[in-house]
């Protein structure tokens, strides 16, 4: 996300059901459609916005990556999260903390910071997805009437050239997808835990993490 801006252990975030082959059309995986339907937001929205943010080609066609940072305009893919991490603090000396993006949504850190009580929760699949979906429900929120325009207001809150340009992206994401069951869509209304300064973040194992969500590398293609 330029300006503004998983599953359990027994399935991948990154990686759609076995019928997803990247020259056919892709469901949207079960992560992103749980976390959609928690905020209100259509899965293939959210699913779309983060192809679009952080696709990497992978196997199985290409899919989000979650360890991608955005800085100044640069994309950077990051082989682990604590690659990842590492380099986000090196870059937080030297970029404003607005023009840095992170995560499998690219969740901007100025503007959307707050979403994170760390750099390192931050780039949690599971937390980015939900900071994401938070934010594009808000920007439907402000102008219902379509996600296009909600996913341009996602990338680029102005509106303008560039916010149109990102909704033709989405657009053409979303020609790949194939829609899952319609279900309806619980809207979680608990409030945030209070964030704390972004630059005091040490790493912490990943077996603390409490959302029940774990993100499993992918393996490497077979001969």
């Amino acid at each position: 996300m330029a300006t503004r801006s998983v599953l359990t252990g027994a399935a991948l975030l990154l990686l759609a059901s076995a019928n997803c082959w990247s020259s056919g059309m892709q469901t949207v995986p079960d992560g992103y459609t749980k976390v959609a339907r928690e905020h209100g937001v259509p899965p293939e929205a959210l699913y779309s916005v983060a192809l679009q943010e952080s696709s990497r080609t992978l196997p199985r066609g290409v899919r989000p990556w979650p360890w991608t940072l955005n800085v100044a305009g640069k994309g950077y893919r990051y082989k682990t999260r604590l690659d990842a991490w590492q380099a986000l603090q090196v870059f937080m000396k030297t970029h404003s903390l607005k023009r840095i993006d992170v995560g499998i949504a690219q969740v901007n850190l100025g503007w959307n910071g707050d979403h994170f009580t760390s750099t390192w929760e931050a780039l949690d699949p599971y937390t980015n997805l939900n900071a994401a979906a938070v934010i594009l429900r808000e920007c439907w929120d402000r102008k219902p009437g379509s996600w296009l325009d909600a996913a341009g207001c996602y990338h680029h809150p102005a509106g303008g050239q560039a916010a149109a340009r990102y909704r033709s992206f989405i657009r053409t994401k979303l020609a790949t997808l194939q829609s899952p069951p319609s279900q309806p869509a619980p809207v979680d209304n608990s409030p945030a835990p209070a964030p704390v300064q972004l630059a005091d973040n040490a790493p912490v194992p990943a077996a603390t993490s409490n959302t029940g969500f774990v993100w499993i590398e992918p393996r490497s293609p077979r001969p």
